[in-house]
């Protein structure tokens, strides 16, 4: 029983994880709102937040990575600049501000058209295919359109008032007070922004992809582009808010709102996400990414005092859709390029427990064994279960055009024969 359950939840591993990383992300965008109302500067968030990430992931990155990281090389650190400016400075303040002209959900909602902006470049750049003949093709080019309209209708479409139980004790107003009420100029402007915050994060994942083929650890290259976007954070931010009262942080919520978002948005969620990539897959991770659209939007409503309208549900109901199509699509896509047509077998050769023994004629000398490499040999295939006895006996011929490599030689009491490299353990 005890096993049952610790395979169980062996099992529920990676979903737990994605949880706690979709958790964290709505996290970090409620407390980016309340230090926003608190009257916080973006700018100097964003700078703390890659600060905080830095020091507090790069000497965990140092010690796990001390003995597998590859030479630092310029082309490394050029694109961890780039990776630093796109997957750093530029996203980040880019959805600061149209949080902050628009709301927590409406921010989030926009943030799932990431997938199909990143098609798009991806398919400008020659990286990635249209394949419209193809299931997969139609579903990524359907989802794509389904996710823009969907933000079409979040930007354009208003509707009908949707009231949620909220907790008046938790709210944080801004200077306005009152509950948080978007414009038209204000959304078409956060709407804005928030597309160039996903094109922004499209051009980091194609960097990133670069930069991940020349410098393969994950925990060093997230820091190297981390420290990037700190320093370039940190020059923005002090060229806008030269204020330095902007920048003091005391026992508020706006050390809690930049810490959080430090350590937990740049630091331990990269890591969740790289480890569920590795054991899951891409795919797996992006279907939990709407999570975080609705636990915003609880949180928006209960904590925030956000109003929401019908239009910013059907919208984000919308880009989801749209996102699981691409989703899809493209993972039906890689089973089509990836799947292996099946071998035919015998009966005997799907049986557990049964060890494969290629054996071959032993030659003279090495030398004669050398001449003989690329001629027509005879080679015995013999099947032989757990208990030693042989199963099924065949000889074939075969052209040997490739290198043997003996891993073991023995002679052979009966045959005087010697058993070659391969042994082939059927489970």
């Amino acid at each position: 029983m005890g096993f049952d359950i610790c395979n169980i939840f062996h099992g529920l591993k990676p979903m737990l994880v994605m949880m706690v990383v979709q958790f964290s992300f709505a996290g970090v965008n409620v407390f980016y709102k309340l230090a926003i109302n608190d009257g916080m500067s973006m700018r100097v968030m964003v700078a703390y937040r890659y600060i905080f990430a830095t020091v507090v992931i790069g000497p965990i990155a140092f010690f796990v990575e001390r003995n597998i990281r590859p030479k630092l090389t310029w082309m490394v650190v050029f694109q961890a600049f780039l990776c630093g400016l796109f997957g750093g400075t530029l996203v980040q303040n880019l959805y600061v501000a149209s949080l902050h002209l628009t709301s927590a959900t409406f921010a989030s909602a926009m943030c799932n058209l990431i997938p199909a902006v990143t098609f798009i470049m991806a398919m400008a750049c020659g990286l990635e295919k249209l394949g419209i003949r193809h299931t997969g093709g139609k579903a990524k080019v359907l989802g794509t359109l389904i996710g823009i309209g969907g933000a079409m209708l979040l930007t354009f479409y208003k509707g009908i008032e949707i009231k949620i139980w909220s907790t008046d004790a938790l709210h944080i107003h801004n200077s306005q007070g009152g509950g948080h009420t978007i414009d038209s100029s204000n959304r078409l402007w956060g709407a804005f922004l928030a597309l160039c915050s996903c094109l922004s994060f499209s051009t980091w994942l194609i960097i990133q992809t670069k930069m991940s083929a020349r410098y393969p650890c994950c925990m060093s290259s997230t820091i190297l582009m981390c420290s990037m976007g700190a320093i370039q954070a940190t020059v923005y931010a002090l060229c806008v808010d030269q204020d330095m009262a902007l920048w003091k942080l005391g026992w508020n919520i706006r050390l809690l709102s930049v810490s959080f978002s430090g350590v937990m948005g740049s630091g331990l969620t990269v890591a969740l996400i790289a480890w569920c990539v590795n054991v899951r897959g891409p795919v797996f991770v992006s279907v939990f990414n709407p999570l975080m659209l609705v636990l915003v939007a609880i949180a928006g409503a209960v904590l925030l005092d956000e109003r929401l309208h019908l239009g910013t549900i059907l919208g984000a109901a919308l880009i989801v859709f749209g996102l699981y199509m691409v989703l899809w699509g493209k993972a039906n896509e890689m089973k089509r390029l990836t799947q292996l047509v099946p071998a035919k077998s015998s009966p005997l050769d799907q049986s557990p427990g049964l060890i494969e023994v290629v054996i071959t004629p032993s030659s003279p000398s090495s030398t004669a064994h050398s001449d003989n490499r690329n001629a027509t040999s005879t080679t015995t295939t013999r099947k032989i279960d757990q208990n030693n006895t042989e199963i099924t006996s065949s000889h074939n011929f075969e052209k040997s055009e490739s290198r043997e490599i003996s891993k073991s030689e023995f002679d052979d009491s009966e045959e005087g024969e010697e058993v070659s490299s391969a042994f082939t353990v059927m489970r």
